[in-house]
């Protein structure tokens, strides 16, 4: 399986001819959605769920099918019926080849005055798990943890003891737009040296054979 950074939380898989897209939202590229078979939504917040991005992917691919939570999809469910699917944490789907698994209920605690919406996180074909904004620990060995490394709503130590827990083979950041050229080396050199895992970084376009 072949796994594309875009920018910030938006990853794309792809395997036998077939391509799965999680979180375009408003920080990654125009086109990021566009091509994919199967789109996943972790939750409504902009920066991983941008609507246009998402309705000009279903426009081009007319095969093409969307899995989130209910707050998005009640955006989406009317333009495209019988395309886009209510899931939530303990539901499991095939799509497109990719078997995938949906872990978690809420967002992260930002601030104790906000309150918490839903998140879910995705496990695809039983290896690659991108968690949303929350730290989901899955009930399931991942290979490859989309790791998101700086927000709102975490901390560098966190960061780090969410890779102990986990215990990923590997991590590659997402979640990352916000994160200064001047700060990246700290956390690279952190989070290699304290999660206890093989911790990559991938410019936004740069892939890897998983």
């Amino acid at each position: 399986m072949k796994l594309t950074k875009n920018t910030h939380a938006c990853v794309r898989l792809e395997k036998d001819g077939r391509s799965l897209v999680i979180d375009p939202g408003m920080f990654t590229e125009q086109d990021a959605a566009l091509g994919a078979d199967v789109l996943l939504v972790t939750h409504e917040h902009p920066d991983h769920f941008d609507e246009g991005r998402l309705r000009a992917a279903l426009e081009a691919n007319s095969a093409a099918e969307l899995w989130t939570l209910r707050s998005v999809a009640e955006q989406l469910a009317a333009a495209f019926p019988g395309r886009v699917h209510t899931v939530g944490g303990g539901d499991t789907f095939t799509a497109a080849g990719f078997d995938v698994q949906v872990h978690g209920e809420l967002h992260a605690v930002i601030h104790p005055d906000i309150p918490r919406i839903t998140n879910v996180g995705y496990l695809v074909d039983g290896s690659v798990f991108h968690p949303g904004d929350a730290l989901t620990v899955p009930d399931h060995p991942v290979e490859t943890l989309l790791l998101p490394v700086m927000a709102p709503w975490n901390k560098i130590s966190e960061v780090i003891d969410y890779v102990r827990e986990v215990k990923p083979v590997r991590a590659y950041d997402v979640h990352d737009a916000l994160l200064t050229d001047l700060a990246r080396p700290i956390y690279d050199r952190q989070i290699g040296q304290l999660g206890g895992t093989d911790h990559g970084r991938l410019a936004p376009g740069a892939s890897a054979e998983l």
